[in-house]
């Protein structure tokens, strides 16, 4: 097995930061701990829970500049805004690399591919730290996912005493790896890291028989439509397009195309031209969410649209929770069965 120590790590980190754009977690005060650019190993935390945030903002940034429309006289030039500089994200957890599955599906594996996410994902090397513990909300065991899974990240160290265990997965990986000082052990133990008890997920085609009940109403009852569980999720990834003047004259006019965050919760998602809202009720956008990660995506793009993070859960300021909701939708299909097979009888 592969150790590294700690000043080691050190040393390959400001290395890292030497070469490309270094993205490792930082805490930013009143220990909320965000992944954040650093110079060097100096600005790093190492002993902390889960970053409030997950790393899909640095492949898909909340606010991005797609391009720019240069019209001169009757000539029209776009300018596309590419990520040119590598950059490697440190210390993400393994249920944040298994997020960025999810926009894989829809961004770089399907035709046409989005050219800015991709040209991202390519410039990206992901080095992850296994979760020392499943915390309160966390349920990334549930969704395929585990606190030491090393499925989707280049990368992963575990920490032990005295450094980190070494496993690279991909080449990507093996190369990043190559200029750090790294020894072989035999006698390396990794950590026993208890699970939380597993919550019940129906497939997605158990989902639309569920899709009338009045829990859903329920539930938007208590929603305040503020977006956080959106903002927080590494999976969500709906967004909206603006086009913003930079510059107008005679002889110049300069167009910028941004791309922005939105999320399916706020109350004008769906609305239209003319002003109609298909969606009009919190219950009704609450209920696509779930379904949208549960039902809708996994059956047109393959993975679910949730890996089991929790921050959902930790933000949500009226205490909506989906493990809750997982529970509920699950009981409802099991007494439905229950129903459906005692009028067989």
């Amino acid at each position: 097995m592969m150790f590294m120590s700690h000043s080691s790590l050190t040393a390959w980190l400001d290395e890292l930061a030497g070469e490309r754009t270094l993205i490792a977690p930082r805490d930013v005060g009143r220990g909320h701990i965000h992944l954040r650019p650093v110079a060097g190993s100096s600005e790093i935390t190492l002993e902390y829970d889960r970053p409030d945030l997950s790393a899909k903002e640095f492949l898909f940034p909340h606010t991005e500049r797609l391009m720019q429309v240069e019209k001169r006289s009757d000539q029209v030039t776009l300018h596309d805004r590419f990520l040119e500089k590598g950059q490697v994200v440190f210390g993400l957890r393994p249920c944040d690399a298994h997020g960025l599955v999810a926009l894989d599906a829809l961004f770089r594996d399907r035709e046409p591919a989005d050219a800015h996410y991709t040209r991202r994902r390519q410039k990206t090397a992901l080095v992850g730290i296994a979760c020392p513990q499943m915390w309160e909300s966390c349920f990334c065991t549930s969704l395929g996912g585990a606190p030491d899974d090393p499925t989707h990240l280049d990368v992963l160290l575990t920490a032990v005493e005295g450094g980190y265990a070494v496993q690279p997965v991909t080449n990507q990986g093996e190369a990043l790896l190559a200029s750090a000082a790294i020894e072989e052990v035999t006698d390396l133990s990794l950590p026993d890291i208890p699970r939380n008890e597993q919550v019940p997920v129906l497939a997605a085609d158990q989902w639309p028989a569920h899709f009338d009940q009045e829990y859903w109403s329920r539930l938007g009852e208590r929603c305040l439509s503020c977006k956080l569980c959106t903002f927080v999720c590494p999976t969500c990834r709906c967004f909206d397009l603006r086009d913003e003047p930079v510059a107008s004259r005679t002889d110049l006019v300069l167009i910028e195309r941004m791309r922005v965050w939105d999320a399916c919760t706020a109350p004008n998602y769906r609305t239209i031209a003319g002003g109609h809202n298909s969606r009009p009720l919190k219950g009704q956008r609450i209920r696509n969410r779930y379904y949208c990660k549960f039902c809708y995506y996994p059956k047109d793009f393959g993975p679910l649209g949730c890996v089991g993070c929790g921050r959902c859960i930790d933000v949500c300021p009226v205490n909506i929770d989906i493990v809750e909701m997982l529970n509920t939708v699950y009981a409802m299909h099991q007494e439905r069965d229950t129903v459906e097979a005692e009028a067989e009888t």
